[in-house]
């Protein structure tokens, strides 16, 4: 094996690339799936976070595999809906999708149960009231009230569970994976 391959980066690639993959697929139909309410981008937020040790991969893998999954989503299935290149609001998502990887590469230092359930939580929050302000705040459906705000964040708490979903999947997966394959276990 080459001294230049880099066995955890890749797998962690391919873990948060398959899970933005899912993203994708189960979108692409002609009426919106159920499952697509499950979203996983939080999911590979705190994933990556966690896992790359450098931080610009911990940042940058994640954010790229999200918005070439954006990108997929909306030239395609959800072209009808937006005007440009993507979604209205963008910058809210990324912006969180940033603090949550910022946060669980300080909560994460080391993986534990109780430590993952505890950074789902508080990225859930993060994610929820961040991106739901945004499209709270340029939207037209929702009056510009703390009632309307409130009825925005209730509407999208179908959306939030995927991430605890996808995480589990995602931590469980590498832990797995990890044990397996010992050369995993290296520092990147």
């Amino acid at each position: 094996m080459s001294k230049n391959f880099d066995a955890k980066t890749t797998t962690l690639l391919i873990f948060v690339a398959a899970v933005a993959a899912l993203r994708v697929a189960f979108n692409f139909s002609h009426e919106i799936s159920p499952v697509a309410n499950f979203s996983p981008v939080g999911a590979m937020a705190i994933f990556g976070g966690a896992y790359f040790n450098k931080r610009w991969k911990a940042f940058v893998f994640p954010l790229l595999m999200l918005f070439i999954s954006d990108i997929v989503l909306h030239q395609t299935v959800f072209k009808k809906y937006g005007n440009g290149f993507l979604y209205g609001g963008w910058y809210w998502v990324y912006g969180a999708f940033a603090v949550i990887t910022m946060i669980s590469r300080l909560t994460l230092t080391k993986i534990t149960i109780h430590r993952f359930f505890v950074s789902v939580i508080v990225c859930v929050l993060i994610h929820w009231i961040v991106t739901d302000f945004g499209v709270w705040i340029s939207s037209t459906r929702y009056p510009q009230t703390f009632n309307g705000f409130i009825l925005c964040l209730e509407n999208a708490i179908p959306y939030e569970s995927g991430t605890l979903l996808y995480g589990i999947v995602l931590f469980v997966g590498f832990e797995w994976t990890k044990r397996k394959y010992p050369a995993l276990q290296t520092v990147e």
